[in-house]
C-alpha cells in the first residue's frame, strides 16, 4: 500500500484524488457538526414514530401520541363557537331595537354580520356594499322598501321576488308595451328623465307627464317620489338600479326587469340574519 501523501504547503493530509495535478485535502467536518447532523437524524426519526408522517394509500402513519391538526383545528372551532354561544343566544332571544340599544351587542352582531356579508353578499352588492348595476348600494339613503332595522331584517329574511318563500317582498311593474302606445312610452319617458336631466326631446315631457299621471303615479307617487310600501323607486333622486339612458327608461316601461334576491333566514337562520341586518344598517343609510 502507497504512503499516504502529505500537501507540503499546508501539512493536511490528501485523499488520493487528484485531477490535473490538483489534489484533494482530507479535512474532516467538525465534530460539532457531525454530532449536530446525526442528532437531526434522530430527531427525525423520532417525529416519525410520535406524530404522523409517512403518507400511505388511504392516509398517512397517526403516529404514537395520534396527534391531528384537524382534530386540534376542530377543538379551537368547538371552543371559539363555545365562547360565542351565551352572546348568540342573547342575540338570538333579542329584539332588533335592543340589540342596537346594547353598545356590546350591536358591536359583536355588527362583525359577525360583517363576516356574514363577505361570505354571502358581496357577489351582488360588492366588498364594500357599494353594490353595482342591478344590485342596489347599501351604503345611502335610497332603501326600495325602507332603511330602519326592521325593514332591513325583512328584507334579508325573506328577499325580494323569492320563489320558495311565502312572506316575500313581490313588487311587479307591468310590461306597458302592452298598455301604452309607441308615442306614449316615449313621452313618458322623456317625462321620467326630466326629473332629473334633460330628455332627448323635451317636447314631450308635458304629454309624459299627464301619461304618468294616468298609468304611473299609482306605484311612483304623483312627484314620482316612489312608495316604499309597494317597493316602487323613487324616479326624482338620479339613482337608477336597471337603466341609465333615456332608451333604457323606455325599455324598462316596454319590459321591466325584475331582480331577485334569495331569502336568507331558511339558509343561515336567524341569528346570523338579525346580525346582517345589524351590519347593514350600520353602512351610513340605516335609517
Amino acid at each position: 500500500m502507497a504512503d499516504k501523501h502529505i500537501d507540503d504547503l499546508s501539512g493536511v493530509e490528501t485523499t488520493g484524488h487528484e485531477w490535473d495535478g490538483i489534489r484533494e485535502l482530507n479535512n474532516p467536518m467538525p465534530r460539532w457538526w457531525v454530532y449536530t447532523f446525526y442528532a437531526t437524524i434522530l430527531w427525525a426519526i423520532v417525529y416519525c414514530i410520535l406524530y404522523p408522517a409517512w403518507p400511505l394509500v388511504t392516509g398517512a402513519t397517526r403516529g404514537v401520541l395520534g396527534f391531528s391538526s384537524r382534530a386540534e383545528l376542530a377543538a379551537d372551532i368547538n371552543a371559539a363557537r363555545a365562547a360565542q354561544g351565551a352572546v348568540l343566544e342573547k342575540i338570538s332571544n333579542t329584539s332588533l331595537g335592543d340589540i342596537l340599544a346594547d353598545p356590546q351587542l350591536s358591536q359583536f352582531a355588527t362583525a359577525g354580520g360583517a363576516a356574514a356579508f363577505r361570505v354571502n353578499c358581496t357577489p351582488c352588492h360588492g366588498t364594500g356594499a357599494s353594490g353595482g348595476q342591478g344590485y342596489p348600494n347599501l351604503n345611502d339613503d335610497e332603501w326600495l322598501w325602507g332603511g330602519d332595522i326592521d325593514a332591513i331584517y325583512q328584507t334579508v329574511a325573506h328577499g325580494v321576488r323569492d320563489s320558495v318563500d311565502p312572506e316575500t317582498r313581490v313588487s311587479e311593474m307591468p310590461a306597458f308595451s302592452e298598455i301604452l302606445k309607441p308615442e306614449e312610452v316615449n313621452q313618458v319617458a322623456a317625462y321620467v328623465v326630466s326629473l332629473t336631466g334633460t330628455p332627448r326631446q323635451p317636447g314631450l315631457v308635458e304629454a309624459g307627464k299627464q301619461v304618468f299621471a294616468d298609468n304611473c303615479a299609482a306605484c311612483h307617487g304623483e312627484k314620482a317620489e316612489g312608495k316604499r310600501d309597494m317597493g316602487a323607486p323613487n324616479l326624482a333622486d338620479a339613482i337608477w338600479l336597471k337603466v341609465q339612458s333615456e332608451a333604457e327608461v323606455a325599455n324598462q316601461i316596454r319590459s321591466p326587469k325584475h331582480g331577485v334576491m334569495p331569502a336568507w333566514a331558511g339558509r343561515l337562520g336567524d341569528t346570523t340574519v338579525k346580525q346582517l341586518a345589524v351590519y347593514i344598517h350600520s353602512l351610513g343609510g340605516g335609517e
